[in-house]
């Protein structure tokens, strides 16, 4: 109700600053004398318009300036892939091309807006064409995209293609996405995932492994996406309920994970976690969001609420596609170390199948005894004659 009133107000509002500009409109045409036509442009507003055009270009300029200064920092620094170096140079060969069209085409836009101006008795010279000047603008243009695009093509084929020999010594991960968190599945030492599907969802098999595949018996689900340094990673994305698209900046890995269907994609880590904790732009950023941090837990505390903990650098894997409420907090750490680290890791995890059967066992027995009550008795034997004593009959029926 109160969204429906915010609406009729904005709407009456908007009806009224109207009517006003109606109403200047008219007053406008009354003061001016009857010979004056007040929708032809005079000289003073032809000159008006014209410094104006460059005054818009400095915003332009300085407002630039002022963001790269500003917000400059923000950039994702050093990459931890093996490609990431490519990629990086692209998007800046890119950003550069851009800058400098931008830099130019907007000063000869406003310069030709202000020498070009309207002037009484100026009769504009009618210019039909030119094909040397059509060739230049358009085959400038043509060579610099086909040299972008070509190259982009080159990038991306070397980034997506994974040769048969990496292959072999690859390791293979599933990156399950549904709303709102990842899970992960490891290929075993047969180094082959096995067989998935959202109809075989039960108990502990989240993911929907099909337990019957000979592949799944070895595979290793885990909550947290660790990576072995130097070693090929191939990825493969699948989604239980929408659209998602799994974002991994500092490695400049994305893809889009799609219900119904496997997508993929591989890179070799190249920085670990603790390295990337070491880097000067990292440390940057940590100590200047840690000053925010403790600027807030200092009015926290003032307010009698917890203080907020130190931010650490860690490596995430984000959520890019809007897929619902709880979209923004849709993440999942990454650690990225050593072989060795990654190894005596994964070796304390056990294998799904293993879950399952533990998960199937702990459901077939029977159930334990709550705290406080008492155990059932055990079948007396009837062969055995007990003896009663004759006190504590007494002493039952005295109680009673």
């Amino acid at each position: 109700m109160t969204s429906l009133l915010i609406i009729v107000v904005l709407v009456l509002l908007g009806i009224a600053i109207w009517q006003l500009t109606k109403i200047f409109h008219l007053t406008q045409i009354g003061a001016s004398s009857y010979t004056e036509n007040t929708e032809v442009a005079t000289d003073r507003d032809n000159n008006v318009n014209g410094y104006l055009m460059f005054g818009f270009l400095g915003f332009i300029y300085i407002f630039t300036i002022y963001s790269l200064l500003k917000w400059g920092h923000l950039v994702l620094g050093t990459p931890a892939s093996e490609h990431g170096p490519e990629y990086d140079n692209l998007m800046t060969i890119s950003m550069w091309l851009i800058f400098v069209t931008q830099t130019i085409t907007q000063f000869l836009l406003h310069y030709f807006a202000f020498k070009y101006k309207g002037k009484k008795g100026n009769v504009a010279f009618y210019y039909a064409d030119n094909d040397k000047l059509e060739f230049i603008w358009t085959i400038i243009p043509v060579i610099v995209l086909a040299g972008l695009i070509l190259y982009g093509l080159y990038a991306w084929t070397n980034i997506m293609f994974i040769d048969e020999e990496a292959k072999e010594d690859a390791i293979y991960v599933e990156v399950y996405a549904k709303q709102f968190n990842w899970e992960v599945r490891y290929a075993g030492k047969d180094g082959k995932l096995g067989k998935a599907n959202v109809r075989y969802i039960e108990g502990v098999n989240t993911l929907g492994v099909d337990m019957s595949d000979a592949n799944a018996q070895d595979d290793i689900q885990a909550s947290e996406l660790h990576l072995p340094k130097g070693k090929q990673i191939i990825f493969k994305f699948r989604s239980q309920d929408v659209l998602h698209s799994a974002y991994m900046p500092h490695f400049r890995a994305q893809m889009n994970v799609v219900p119904g269907m496997v997508t993929q994609f591989g890179f070799v880590p190249t920085v670990t976690t603790d390295e990337m904790r070491q880097d000067p732009k990292i440390m940057d950023k940590v100590a200047h969001i840690n000053e925010i941090r403790s600027k807030k837990s200092a009015a926290a505390i003032a307010k009698g609420e917890p203080a907020l903990e130190p931010y650490t650098f860690d490596y995430l894997l984000l959520c890019n596609k809007i897929c619902g409420q709880s979209h923004y907090n849709m993440q999942m750490k990454i650690v990225v170390e050593d072989e060795a680290d990654f190894k005596l890791w994964l070796k304390d995890k056990k294998t799904l199948a293993a879950a399952v059967k533990e998960s199937k066992e702990a459901a077939a027995a029977p159930a334990a005894p709550e705290n406080g009550a008492p155990a059932a008795a055990k079948p007396s034997d009837s062969t055995k004659t007990v003896k009663a004593d004759s006190t504590m009959v007494v002493a039952q029926v005295t109680k009673k």
